[in-house]
């Protein structure tokens, strides 16, 4: 075989056109379709998560009551004194009678729930 050969069966000027790979194989987006689906379930239950997470938050912070022991986002250990509407006292100081004002969202943790979620 002579290199002019060689290069007609390597070039098909019928599979040039915009019909190429239709033959009978499988559409080329059909190999996307996989991952599409994994990435869809991904997204699915990290919603969930996510969803689950802020409900049990809103729940904490719902059952803020006096006495309990919080630890604040900006690290503040307190016990709540008084629960308003939007916000809480927490007596940070016990000697010196130091009471703080925050946010009910500003409570990261509840100290007693993670006691009783350890046993």
């Amino acid at each position: 075989m002579n290199l002019l050969e060689i290069l007609a069966q390597t070039t098909n000027p019928a599979s040039t056109g915009p019909a190429a790979g239709t033959e009978g194989g499988p559409p080329p987006w059909l190999n996307l379709v996989p991952f599409i689906f994994l990435i869809a379930l991904l997204l699915f239950f990290s919603m969930r998560t996510k969803k689950g997470e802020a409900q049990k938050r809103e729940g904490m912070l719902a059952n803020l009551k006096k006495g309990d022991e919080v630890q604040t986002i900006g690290g503040l250990f307190g016990r709540v004194m008084e629960v308003k509407d939007d916000r809480i006292i927490l007596k940070i100081d016990e000697s010196t009678n130091t009471k703080v004002a925050c946010t009910k969202s500003a409570v990261h943790r509840v100290m007693g729930d993670e006691k009783a979620e350890k046993k």
